[in-house]
């Protein structure tokens, strides 16, 4: 893949390949949204909600102490899980109410939309943050109008599409079996979320085109 033209003080610039990205993103999608959802609907199945809340908390705990075991460190965002799951298990299971185990990831999801389309119109959107976590991006390349228009138009893509992911979740929360809840709104969001991601990547890879053309 071509360089972008870069100032003579600015290192070149290329986009890691798309296959190289999945395989970063791929293990953090695993762990942080599928497999959670899995292994509740396993423990629902077999054993009840109880079980279900119980082995999701596992889930999380076992995570953090595999990694400590392995002599690897605990990222800050699984430790930021493992808090708020023992708090909504504790709430679920004094009330022995489901809705309140899935009701805060899903008002989490109103909260990212707003965030994103309230900073749409920021230097700095949400977007543009997530994506320098995401992808090493030199600032020479982040600067330019085109890619800050790019991050703009991001924000507000993806906060329709947390907005839509949010409303269906608590529709099919407060309206339907922890079952249909589960099947409908994992199956759901994974295609809406995976629209949107790819909806990005092209018009990512289209911005970074016209970079090289001088546009």
């Amino acid at each position: 893949m071509s360089l972008l033209a870069a100032p003579s003080e600015a290192p070149a610039f290329e986009l890691p390949r798309f296959a190289r990205l999945l395989r970063h993103a791929l293990p953090r999608v695993l762990e942080g949204m599928i497999l959670p959802v899995a292994v509740f609907y396993v423990g629902l199945v077999l054993g009840g909600f109880t079980a279900g809340v119980v082995v999701a908390v596992a889930w999380v705990y076992g995570g953090a102490a595999w990694r400590i075991v392995k002599g690897r460190a605990v990222p800050g965002s699984v430790l930021l899980a493992a808090g708020m799951v023992t708090v909504r298990a504790v709430l679920a299971l004094l009330t022995g109410s489901p809705v309140l185990f899935f009701l805060q990831p899903t008002l989490g999801v109103f909260c990212a939309s707003a965030a994103f389309l309230s900073t749409a119109r920021l230097r700095r959107p949400l977007a543009r943050r997530v994506a320098e976590d995401l992808v090493p991006l030199p600032d020479h390349v982040l600067n330019k109008p085109l890619m800050q228009r790019f991050f703009r138009r991001q924000s507000l893509i993806w906060g329709c599409a947390q907005f839509i992911n949010g409303s269906l979740s608590l529709w099919l929360l407060l309206s339907q079996p922890v079952q249909t809840y589960l099947l409908v709104r994992t199956s759901a969001v994974a295609v809406l979320l995976s629209g949107a991601a790819l909806v990005t990547l092209a018009d990512f890879r289209g911005r970074l085109r016209a970079l090289q053309r001088g546009a």
